[in-house]
């Protein structure tokens, strides 16, 4: 226990002020964000409306070819960046192999911050947890659109609805939001992956300095936040 404080001392409060800062920022902004799209204000919530109304327009098709092509599509994002972030994962993990050697090239660049090897692979950790994360939710994602895949697959033909008589609308509406739930499930898992990267550029500022550190973080939520809440893309879904 008293080498993990000896370690753990080894962080200047001031970095551990931006540590804390930025872990509260990322899961504030996470929960903010996840309320506001319950009152579909954000553009997730906005596009999983989308998502609700190609659901039901797919059960009007006879030959639903075009919407297995949609999800394809929208699987092929999720898909890149998995295979992209495994590679990063790697090139961080190499990098903590030889944390000396890129500890002292770090030095070499103006207005970095002299820090010891334990604090540098301190913050190589962290980069490499988030990319770790962000590769989970990526692959998901993945997984969701599969089965959203699925679920068009399995709807019932067109003329199998209009046998339902005044049933059809509300069994229309029920495959709509079944199989938009799950598209939707899927865009957050990628959004969630996707906001990932946004904050690992943040964690960038702290090899400078912790005030960047903190900067960059501050700097990264107002631009996610505009993006999801106040972006030209919402008002075009919205209209």
């Amino acid at each position: 226990m008293k080498n993990v404080l000896d370690v753990l001392a080894q962080l200047p409060w001031l970095d551990w002020l931006a540590l804390v800062a930025f872990v509260a920022g990322w899961s504030g902004y996470a929960s903010f964000a996840r309320r506001q799209g319950l009152a579909e204000r954000s553009l997730l919530a906005t596009s999983n409306r989308v998502r609700r109304q190609w659901m039901v327009q797919a059960t009007f098709r006879d030959n639903r070819v075009l919407d297995g092509v949609v999800v394809q599509n929208m699987s092929s994002a999720p898909s890149f960046f998995a295979s992209t972030t495994i590679l990063i994962i790697g090139g961080l993990l190499a990098m903590l192999s030889t944390t000396e050697r890129v500890a002292e090239l770090v030095k070499e660049i103006p207005f970095a911050a002299r820090t010891s090897v334990l604090v540098f692979d301190m913050k190589l950790v962290l980069l490499t947890g988030i990319f770790v994360y962000a590769f989970f939710r990526f692959t998901w994602s993945l997984r969701q659109y599969s089965f959203g895949a699925l679920l068009v697959g399995a709807a019932p033909d067109r003329d199998v609805f209009a046998a339902m008589g005044e049933k059809a609308p509300a069994e229309r509406q029920a495959f709509a939001d079944r199989a938009g739930r799950v598209m939707g499930l899927a865009a957050e898992a990628f959004n969630d992956g996707l906001r990932g990267y946004y904050m690992a550029f943040a964690v960038v500022g702290w090899f400078f300095s912790p005030l960047v550190f903190m900067l960059a973080t501050a700097g990264v939520l107002w631009v996610l936040y505009q993006r999801e809440f106040h972006s030209d893309v919402l008002d075009a879904l919205r209209g």
